[in-house]
C-alpha cells in the first residue's frame, strides 16, 4: 500500500514530520510522499534527514498551486531536486510575502463573511503559528462557532473544503477570495517541475467541482507536458469516477498516482493510507515511473 499526497506542519497539516513517519510505519506503507503546499522545507527536517523511522520508500515530492484559466489547481511534483523547488518558491512563497499575504487574506475573508452578514469574534480568531499556515481555517473555525451562521452558509457549513473548493476558489461564487492573484501561471510551475528534474501530475481533478473534468485535462495538455494524474484520491473514492481517469491515463499514456491528502484535524474524515477507509492504493500503479 502506499500513499503520494500527505500534508505535514510544514504546510496545512497539524502532523510534524515525525508523527507522519510513525504513522505511516504503523501502517506498513511501502511508498510515501510528503507533499506540503508549495515547499519542500518538510525534506530538511532533523526526522527525515536521519530517517530511522519508516522502513519504506520516501519519493520526494510537493504540492504547488497553480493559476490555469483564472482557476487555482495543483501540481503534485516528484521525484524532484528539492533545493530547486525550495529557490523557486522564494519568488512566490518566501516568508515575508506570505506574512504579507496573510494579512491581506485575512481581511479580505472578513470583509466577505460582512457581506454575507456572517457573525464572528475577531478577538477569537486564531492566530496563524507561522508564515506557511492559511488564515482561511482559522477563520472558518470561528464562524462555525456562531448557530446564526449554519443557515448563512448553508453547504459551506458542511466541512472547509467545500468552503474552499465551491466558495473561496471558485470564480464563479460570490464568497470568491481570488487567491490566484498571488499563485504562478501553470506553465511556469510544471516548467519548473521539470527543470528540477521531476514529473507533474495534476492533483485530484475531481476535487476542482467542476462539470467535465476531462475537457480540464484536455486543456491543461494542450500546452503543458503533463507527466501523469492523481487517479486515487479521496474525491475519486466513487469507482467511476476512478475509472474514467484511469482509463484516460492509459489511453494518452500518463502516468498514476494517488494518495490520501492527509492533512489531519482539517480534513478528519482522512487517514493515511486509507483515505475515508477503502483507499488502499497498490504499489502496482507507479511501477512505471518510480
Amino acid at each position: 500500500m502506499i500513499d503520494l499526497h500527505i500534508h505535514t506542519t510544514y504546510s496545512d497539516g497539524d502532523k510534524t514530520v515525525v508523527e507522519i513517519l510513525k504513522m505511516c510505519e504503523e501502517k506498513k506503507l511501502e511508498y510515501i510522499s510528503l507533499t506540503d503546499h508549495d515547499t519542500c522545507k518538510q525534506y530538511n527536517d532533523k526526522a527525515l534527514k536521519d530517517n530511522n523511522i519508516f522502513s519504506g520508500k520516501i519519493i520526494k515530492g510537493t504540492e504547488l498551486h497553480a493559476v490555469f484559466q483564472k482557476k487555482n489547481i495543483e501540481i503534485l511534483a516528484y521525484d524532484i531536486d528539492t533545493d530547486v523547488i525550495n529557490n523557486w518558491c522564494e519568488k512566490y512563497y518566501s516568508e515575508d510575502k506570505l506574512k504579507e499575504q496573510q494579512k491581506i487574506l485575512s481581511k479580505r475573508l472578513l470583509d466577505i463573511a460582512d457581506k454575507h452578514g456572517i457573525i464572528y469574534n475577531i478577538d477569537k480568531i486564531q492566530k496563524p503559528k507561522n508564515a506557511f499556515e492559511y488564515v482561511e481555517p482559522l477563520i472558518y473555525n470561528e464562524f462555525l462557532e456562531h448557530k446564526e451562521n449554519y443557515h448563512i452558509l448553508g453547504e459551506f457549513a458542511e466541512s472547509f473544503n467545500i468552503f474552499f473548493r465551491k466558495g473561496l476558489a471558485n470564480p464563479k461564487s460570490s464568497y470568491f477570495m481570488n487567491h490566484i492573484e498571488f499563485r504562478p501561471q501553470y506553465k511556469e510551475v510544471i516548467n519548473t517541475i521539470h527543470k528540477a528534474g521531476g514529473k507533474a501530475f495534476l492533483a485530484h481533478p475531481f476535487e476542482y467541482k467542476i462539470e467535465d473534468t476531462i475537457t480540464l485535462i484536455e486543456k491543461l495538455r494542450k500546452d503543458t507536458n503533463l507527466d501523469g494524474i492523481e487517479c486515487f484520491h479521496p474525491s475519486s473514492e466513487e469507482k467511476s469516477k476512478r475509472d474514467i481517469l484511469i482509463t484516460y491515463a492509459k489511453e494518452n499514456n500518463l502516468f498514476i498516482s494517488g494518495g490520501s491528502d492527509y492533512h489531519g484535524k482539517i480534513k478528519p474524515n482522512i487517514d493515511i493510507g486509507i483515505g475515508k477507509g477503502n483507499l488502499n492504493i497498490s504499489s502496482d500503479i507507479i511501477k512505471q515511473w518510480v
